[in-house]
C-alpha cells in the first residue's frame, strides 16, 4: 500500500475577494473530489485571495498506480481552472 500526496499552488489574478476565491476553491476541490475520490482541501494562504495552495492525498495498491492518481488529479486542476499552477510538490510513501 502506497500514500500519495501533493501540495499544489496556483495563482488566481482575477480574483478580488476572499469570497471570489472561497467559490473558486469549493468548485475545484467538489469536482476533484467527485472525479478521482482522493482527498482534497485547501492547506495553506487561506487569507491570500490570489493565491491557492491545495493538498490532495490518495491510497494505491502500488507506487505507480499512486503516481498515476496523481498525475491525473494535477492534469485536471490545470484543465479545469483559470489559475496557473505555479509550484507542485509530490511525495509517494
Amino acid at each position: 500500500m502506497m500514500i500519495a500526496v501533493a501540495r499544489v499552488r496556483l495563482f488566481a489574478p482575477w480574483v478580488h475577494s476572499l469570497k471570489e476565491k472561497r467559490m473558486e476553491v469549493k468548485s475545484l476541490t467538489s469536482r476533484v473530489h467527485n472525479r478521482f475520490s482522493v482527498s482534497i482541501a485547501e492547506v495553506e494562504d487561506q487569507d491570500l485571495h490570489q493565491s491557492i495552495v491545495l493538498g490532495v492525498a490518495c491510497v494505491a495498491g502500488g507506487r505507480a498506480q499512486a503516481d498515476s492518481i496523481l498525475d491525473h488529479v494535477i492534469d485536471f486542476i490545470e484543465r479545469n481552472t483559470e489559475a496557473e499552477i505555479t509550484d507542485i510538490q509530490r511525495e509517494i510513501r
